[in-house]
């Protein structure tokens, strides 16, 4: 399996990463300067044709009809690249297609090699025509190790894919908003984030103990910006062994990047299970399993919990885990209003990576747009030694499965970014789970429980004194409780729950908890999984 596919066998994330950004791991800017020479267009002579989301979901649905085609390997000097012969190549910026003084957007592409060796072909539309965009080695800028074994001017057989910078943080500068890079796999940030976690186009058969297949985006198409344009319309052609797909992205750059997906999915065989709106990440370890890794740092994770806000206005918070062994968690939903893999600790302080900056990692809330009906958000998580691997999947799993033949349709809105916990919001949230030792501190503990400490903050519970009359309820499957106390801490705004657990043998414990008074809830549901070795 290609290493930027092992979505679950540990992709290895801090090298996907370099990849991504040419200037920077975090963001690649490009300055406002310079930018009175416009894009030279497409050849007039190129050829085109009509193109529109019907048009190509008519074509996809047409391809799931014929047997799947192996993606084509792309060879020529680049097929020999290693990884550091990868990093000495660059787009240059003063090759951006739009560039120029009414631009709203510059695109920017992936060399193929080193993992990128099936290309993929982009077309600019424009009046609904669609353009093939060409490039040559005229596009990049190659540095010592590689520039010597370069043919000038040479035409490429295509792109491993691409970016699309915006003026994001400023409007003297054009930042990375988007960038599309292997597989079906896709990354955006907000204002004053950086990258972090990736979405993905779909999920088949993840982590059921079988091969997974990774759907690719083969072919994207690109509406051509309207001058000072504030989104952007991309298209894509998804293709896998057992499926097709037309998916329509409409990308909107800003404090909190919004992108809007419609998929359109035709398969050609049963497949045992498919993952909407997938999701992956990385967490290694936090507060909870602090003591496992031997690390200066207090906290190394891209998310820390998956947050799920259900159609009742219920809401769940389940912290992320580094298990002991490869664990998945069902949360059975009926059209849920949201769910999203978070970062929601934002000090510095809490991380202390002055290089990775965790602390502005972007979460991404995933909004359906329309009923999606009864189904599941699948949570697998993976165990890791390392933060370079990604081991966190979250996706929609829908009741019904796809019937060969036929064509699903779902849509859904992404919100990438800092995405603070609603201060407005009446009920209080999870700030922090703690994990460690059971009994008392600074007594040994002899009787293996585990404590579980649980502040929770904001909301109408966070305004009430100390003495006020609210209760914890606490639920729990294979284990049972020595000790449970909840108290307002003297000073803040939080309260803190304390269980002491104590678990049957080679059992996993599910815990939740929330905080309740006055004949309603106070807090959003706290839900932990405890596996034990």
């Amino acid at each position: 399996m290609p290493s930027h596919q092992r979505s679950l066998t540990a992709m290895p994330r801090r090298t996907f990463l370099s990849v991504l950004g040419a200037a920077t791991l975090l963001q690649c800017s490009t300055s406002l300067s310079g930018m009175a020479r416009a894009q030279t267009p497409a050849p007039e002579d190129a050829a085109a044709s009509p193109f529109d989301f019907d048009r190509l979901t008519q074509d996809m649905q047409a391809l799931a009809q014929a047997p799947h085609s192996p993606a084509p390997q792309a060879s020529g000097f680049f097929s020999d690249f290693t990884y550091d012969d990868y990093k000495a190549v660059q787009f240059n910026p003063e090759q951006a297609r739009w560039r120029g003084p009414d631009a709203g957007f510059h695109l920017h592409t992936f060399h193929l090699g080193w993992l990128f060796a099936e290309p993929v072909t982009l077309f600019e539309v424009q009046d609904g025509m669609a353009r093939p965009m060409t490039f040559t080695t005229d596009d990049f800028r190659y540095f010592d190790r590689v520039k010597d074994r370069v043919p000038e001017h040479d035409p490429l057989p295509g792109v491993a894919g691409f970016r699309l910078n915006a003026p994001l943080n400023s409007l003297d500068r054009f930042d990375e908003v988007i960038a599309f890079l292997g597989a079906s796999y896709f990354r955006a940030v907000g204002r004053d984030t950086g990258y972090g976690l990736s979405a993905r186009g779909l999920a088949i058969n993840t982590g059921l103990g079988k091969p997974e297949e990774f759907p690719r985006f083969s072919r994207f198409w690109v509406e051509r910006p309207v001058p000072f344009a504030r989104e952007v319309t991309v298209y894509a052609a998804l293709e896998s062994q057992s499926c097709t797909g037309a998916y329509r992205m409409v990308i909107r750059p800003g404090r909190d990047t919004v992108v809007d997906v419609t998929a359109r999915l035709f398969f050609r065989t049963e497949v045992d299970q498919v993952g909407i709106a997938p999701l992956t990440s990385m967490f290694l370890f936090s507060e909870k399993n602090r003591a496992d890794f031997d690390d200066f740092r207090p906290n190394v994770h891209d998310s820390d919990g998956l947050a799920i806000h259900r159609r009742d206005g219920d809401r769940i918070w389940r912290p992320l885990n580094n298990p002991v062994r490869l664990t998945e968690s069902w949360f059975v939903e009926e059209s849920p209003v949201a769910f999203g893999l978070m970062q929601r600790d934002r000090d510095f302080e809490n991380y202390q990576d002055a290089v990775s900056h965790y602390e502005r990692r972007p979460s991404l809330l995933i909004e359906p747009l329309g009923d999606w009906g009864r189904g599941a958000v699948r949570l697998v998580e993976i165990p890791t030694p390392l933060e370079v691997n990604d081991n966190i999947v979250a996706f929609w799993v829908p009741e019904a499965k796809p019937v060969p033949g036929t064509m699903m349709e779902f849509a859904y809105r992404q919100h990438w970014g800092a995405l603070p916990v609603d201060p407005q919001a009446d009920i209080a949230y999870v700030k922090e789970t703690r994990a460690g030792a059971g009994g008392v501190s600074g007594v040994q503990n002899t009787d293996g429980t585990r404590k579980f400490v649980v502040d929770f903050a904001g909301g109408l519970l966070s305004q009430l004194p100390a003495q006020a009359e609210v209760n914890p309820v606490v639920s729990l499957s294979g284990g049972k409780i020595s000790v449970q106390t909840l108290s307002k801490i003297e000073g803040e705004q939080v309260w803190r729950l304390v269980l002491d657990v104590l678990p049957e043998t080679g059992a996993t414990v599910e815990l939740t908890a929330h905080i309740a008074g006055f004949g309603r809830k106070l807090t959003e549901n706290w839900l932990y999984q405890w596996v034990t070795a």
